[in-house]
């Protein structure tokens, strides 16, 4: 099963659930200025990181779980990420993102299913960012909508919680933990 197959919720179900969830306000990188650590994304990303994560339904279930190498090289204001997946069912997928530093922590990054640029912004220890990638869903490509929220934290240690939409509504969550190599 590909992590595209994952997102195959019928609209109708996945509007009640979130409608009966309500209105949660959500927070915003200016929440973290002052953290005691400051993540300096094209710093923490450049050499060699290994990542594992789980991908988990609406309902919380855990459906997939993967793990990244990832090679990160800086050059010319351009972070280049070159992301190697291994998923738990021996299916293999390749990432780069071309991410464009454009200063006061904001970010501007393109990859391969990404249709559109992808905006980021860090404040403190954490980062947003948020993109559509094309997925392909049994004979049809989903264009569905990541919002990634990563926190810098002890000895170095990146989290990276992801919600994933379709429509505007929740479909699952990502949940990924960063380790410098």
């Amino acid at each position: 099963m590909r992590l595209s197959d994952l997102f195959a919720p019928t609209l109708a179900v996945a509007t009640s659930s979130a409608v009966a969830t309500g209105c949660v306000s959500a927070p915003t990188v200016a929440d973290f200025e002052d953290a005691p650590r400051q993540l300096v994304l094209e710093e923490y990303f450049e050499g060699q990181t290994t990542a594992y994560g789980v991908f988990e339904d609406r309902f919380g279930k855990v459906r997939r779980t993967f793990k990244v190498d990832i090679t990160g090289t800086v050059e010319n204001g351009v972070l280049t990420l070159d992301e190697r997946f291994i998923y738990n069912d021996g299916e293999r997928e390749t990432r780069v993102w071309t991410i464009d530093i454009l200063g006061n922590g904001q970010y501007r990054g393109i990859a391969g299913d990404v249709p559109n640029y992808a905006y980021g912004e860090v404040a403190g220890n954490a980062f947003n960012w948020k993109y559509k990638v094309d997925l392909k869903v049994g004979d049809s490509v989903w264009n569905v909508g990541f919002d990634d929220w990563m926190y810098l934290l002890e000895d170095g240690v990146l989290i990276n919680r992801a919600y994933v939409t379709r429509f505007g509504v929740r479909i699952g969550e990502v949940t990924i933990a960063f380790q410098k190599d």
